[in-house]
């Protein structure tokens, strides 16, 4: 089975840091070479271990920004 290899091409954020030192975090990242996507996952504190998590392109980006701007906006 071959390595899943990553780049992180620009760091982004980091959103929370929890008690262990993990941090969840999003960034750009290229996966095996593709194109960069953002990316929001959790990383070990040397970032030799990364969970599970999500990525998105620049349109489901935006669209999950609107989302997010519009549901905090309406109060609810």
């Amino acid at each position: 089975m071959k390595a899943i290899q990553y780049e992180i091409v620009k760091e982004i954020a980091v959103l929370s840091t929890s008690d262990s030192g993990y941090t969840k975090e999003i960034n750009l990242i290229s996966w095996n070479g593709k194109e960069p996507k953002y990316d929001i996952r959790s990383f070990s504190p040397s970032r030799e271990k990364c969970g599970k998590g999500i990525t998105l392109t620049a349109d489901e980006a935006a669209a999950l920004f609107k989302a997010l701007q519009k549901k905090i906006n309406s109060g609810d």
